[in-house]
């Protein structure tokens, strides 16, 4: 049976509320300043400093990947580009088009993931509006450039990934 402690509910109240002292339950103070009374079981098992450590390590190599995929998309791009820029062929153009377009879109999908692991600790009406109009540019490139990559596959003639 789990104690009453371990599975006391947590509750935040604004930066100027008052600190309760009693029963079983301890005030602690948030990044953002404000207090939140958690039991002491929820103390020890993870602080939100260590979480949002965590977190915010995880979204850089989210976002070291999705910068990554798109560098690496580039130079196969330009090498591949250099090699048919002699023959002048816009069929093979178009080919080189496609390739750097999925990387880009690859790219783009890590670099969204790790706007949504940004706000995922306790997130601030600012930090949701700023997730919502990120997320609407980048799902709205992300549309655009699929499309973009159909048609061309449509023109060349080349099976879909």
């Amino acid at each position: 049976m789990v104690s009453r402690a371990a599975s006391a509910a947590t509750s935040t109240t604004g930066p100027r509320a008052a600190t309760s002292t009693t029963g079983p339950r301890a005030a602690t103070t948030t990044a953002r300043g404000y207090r939140r009374e958690v039991s002491p079981a929820a103390i020890d098992l993870l602080p939100e400093e260590h979480l949002r450590t965590a977190v915010d390590t995880l979204v850089r190599l989210v976002e070291a990947a999705g910068a990554a995929v798109i560098f690496i998309g580039a130079v196969i791009a330009v090498v591949q580009f250099l090699r048919v820029l002699p023959h002048r062929n816009p069929r093979e153009f178009t080919r080189v088009r496609l390739t750097l377009g999925r990387f880009l879109a690859l790219g783009l999908e890590f670099q969204l993931a790790s706007d949504v692991l940004r706000t995922a600790i306790a997130p601030s009406f600012e930090e949701l509006g700023q997730l919502a109009a990120v997320a609407a540019i980048r799902t709205a490139l992300n549309f655009f450039l699929a499309r973009e990559i159909r048609e061309e596959q449509e023109e060349v003639g080349a099976p879909p990934p």
